[in-house]
């Protein structure tokens, strides 16, 4: 091992001999033009030619008063306003001022009706500083259509990356928060299958440049749509590039041949929603037995060969004290997780009408969480080791360069406005579950720069892969790296992550669990509410919402002006007492009880945690649910 480690030593000195060597070639032969793939409107852009919104602190920014907002929407939804009048109109908009005190950034903004509003943006502004140096800019320009034309909602730059798609505004929980306010706004909206097409052909055919798609089906619970099946069989058959689910996991826990038949339909992953490790730290959801359940669920969509990601709703003072028990959870069962998504609190939905006192105590920033994930589970550093999810739009273009020009569609790819979502990335040992930040033995920063360089040089694939490996083993330090971890499985990890630049066959339905080492990401996506609200977030959105009135920004659906309650009311199929009058009433579990499975064995690693333990809810929590249970 000392000798293996020597002579990457060895290797990795020769890279930083050779990369000047190439960097100087590409000066002598001067800049390539870059390809021009059939999907693009013009050729990839350089690394210069992006473009970025203001950053950095103080700034101004559009955003919306949350009391402006709330009477317009009123307004539409009461019949006094057309919902059209919002492409043309700037109803509730009003400037926001991004401040920095006391080394956090707050969001401050007045209306001249209802006063002023301060909301917390980072608890550590020099992380959210950092996430702003490192954003490398926008894609290309996305022209506007009748599929993409909501006003100063409207989504404006980049390609994307998922596409949600809401089947049911039903669910079989009762929970805070939600952002659609399920079981309670007094009306069924569902799609029909028609409109599904109709929704999944447009994002194909109407949105340029041509992305390639993922595609997510939500709700409510999706798992309770009649064409929750079919509408993943026609989403892989038209060519979506993943097909996933958010669900809260129960309709898989209760039918393995639901979880086969879902598989075998096209499902590739499951978003689960996942609170906290064992039963009391799912209280909030109001299921007695949840973590059970849950565990259920991802050994149910694991046998089967759905990838699960753990989708966290963090609520200070509710869950955040569970940041290190569910990275040890995750890290224990790396063989049937594929990462984390914490999800810092959105107030709407549910949540809109929070007093200002509940929403200061429980609101939870992206700053907050990386410092969770060192606090708690030890990994990383929230100034070296964390990145703007947008980061990772360099080696896509990266392999979109080495595709050339000869393809049909870019490959996925994150341009979002570096306050919207940050993530690390760290390596599981699947031997002795060790966890190392990657950002410990990789120079990313500088690797990240060196593949812009790449990008723009625009030369061949040979010297280019020549460049991608120089860069790469240059910024290694075998040194720091962990003992049994080897430079060949470095370069096999990066290919396999740039979905094989460097000549690999990798990609979906790749076995990625049949190597020792795993590379994990715990993601943090913060979604917008009222009070933090900025358009120039929204018009970079990369996970619109498809909708029967087009394709609508995440934000600016969930929250916003409200276009979610707006189209659902528009397009509802029927009132509550209507539809149970048609179709009968769904099971909705709440008010603490218990929730029975078939059975709840599993073959999930658990250390030091007692899931067996039934929780019962609190009187109080459970007075509002009891009719629906």
């Amino acid at each position: 091992m000392v000798f293996g480690k020597r002579l990457e030593m060895v290797t990795t000195t020769a890279a930083k001999v050779a990369w000047p060597v190439l960097q100087g070639l590409n000066k002598l032969l001067g800049e390539g033009k870059s390809v021009h793939p059939h999907w693009a409107p013009a050729p990839l852009l350089k690394s210069y030619q992006k473009v970025k919104p203001p950053l950095g602190f103080p700034r101004q920014t559009d955003s919306l008063c949350p009391r402006c907002v709330k009477a317009v929407r009123e307004e539409i939804i009461s019949g006094k306003r057309h919902y059209k009048e919002l492409i043309t109109g700037h109803f509730g908009e009003i400037t926001a001022s991004i401040i920095e005190e006391d080394n956090k950034v707050y969001m401050v903004k007045s209306c001249p009706e209802h006063g002023e509003f301060k909301d917390l943006m980072a608890s550590d502004a020099q992380f959210l500083r950092r996430m702003e140096m490192l954003y490398p800019g926008s894609d290309f320009k996305s022209p506007k259509t009748d599929v993409r034309n909501h006003g100063t909602s409207s989504v404006q730059y980049g390609r994307g990356s998922v596409l949600t798609v809401d089947l049911t505004n039903r669910c079989n929980m009762m929970c805070d928060p939600c952002f659609m306010d399920a079981n309670q706004v007094g009306y069924v909206h569902e799609l029909s299958m028609d409109e599904v097409k109709q929704i999944l052909d447009d994002a194909v055919t109407k949105i340029k440049p041509r992305r390639q798609m993922s595609i997510q089906f939500s709700g409510g619970e999706p798992t309770l749509s009649p064409i929750f099946i079919e509408s993943i069989q026609y989403a892989k058959a038209v060519g979506y590039f993943s097909v996933q689910c958010a669900t809260n996991g129960i309709r898989f826990a209760e039918s393995l041949a639901f979880c086969q038949a879902a598989y075998d339909a096209g499902l590739r992953i499951a978003y689960l929603q996942f609170d906290g490790v064992g039963n009391q730290n799912n209280v909030h959801r109001k299921i007695g037995n949840l973590f059970d359940v849950k565990l259920k669920a991802i050994d149910n969509l694991a046998q089967v060969g759905i990838d699960v990601v753990l989708v966290v709703t963090v609520v200070n003072t509710v869950n955040n004290h569970q940041i290190g028990p569910i990275m040890e959870f995750a890290t224990d069962n790396a063989d049937k997780i594929s990462f984390i998504s914490f999800q810092p609190v959105s107030f709407t939905g549910r949540d809109e009408d929070k007093s200002d006192d509940d929403r200061a105590r429980e609101r939870y920033t992206l700053a907050h969480l990386a410092h969770d994930v060192k606090n708690q589970a030890g990994v990383g550093d929230p100034l070296t080791s964390w990145y703007p999810l947008s980061f990772i739009s360099t080696f896509s273009d990266l392999a979109d360069h080495m595709a050339g020009s000869n393809t049909d569609w870019g490959s996925l790819s994150c341009g979002c406005h570096p306050n919207c979502g940050v993530g690390m990335a760290f390596l599981v040992d699947k031997a002795s579950k060790r966890r190392v930040a990657l950002s410990d033995f990789l120079n990313i920063d500088q690797f990240a720069e060196d593949v812009k360089a790449i990008n723009d040089a625009a030369r061949g694939a040979v010297l280019s892969k020549a460049q991608v490996v120089s860069a790469l083993l240059r910024n290694y330090n075998p040194r720091k790296a962990p003992p049994d971890f080897t430079l060949a499985d470095l370069i096999m990890k990066f290919d396999k992550q740039s979905g094989g630049s460097l000549g690999g066959e990798y990609g979906v339905g790749k076995d990625r669990k049949s190597d020792r080492w795993l590379i994990m990401f715990v993601a943090g996506m913060w979604f917008q509410d009222l009070f933090n609200y900025d358009f120039r977030r929204t018009e970079r959105c990369i996970i619109p919402y498809g909708t029967q009135e087009g394709e609508i920004s995440f934000c600016a659906h969930n929250t916003g002006i409200g276009w979610r309650q707006i189209i659902e009311h528009i397009h509802q199929n029927a009132t509550v007492g209507d539809w149970y009058k048609k179709y009968g009433r769904h099971q909705v579990y709440a008010s603490g009880k218990a929730l029975a499975l078939p059975d709840f064995t599993h073959s999930l690693r658990l250390q030091g945690v007692d899931p067996g333990k039934l929780v019962r809810l609190p009187a109080y929590m459970g007075e509002r649910d009891a009719a629906v249970a």
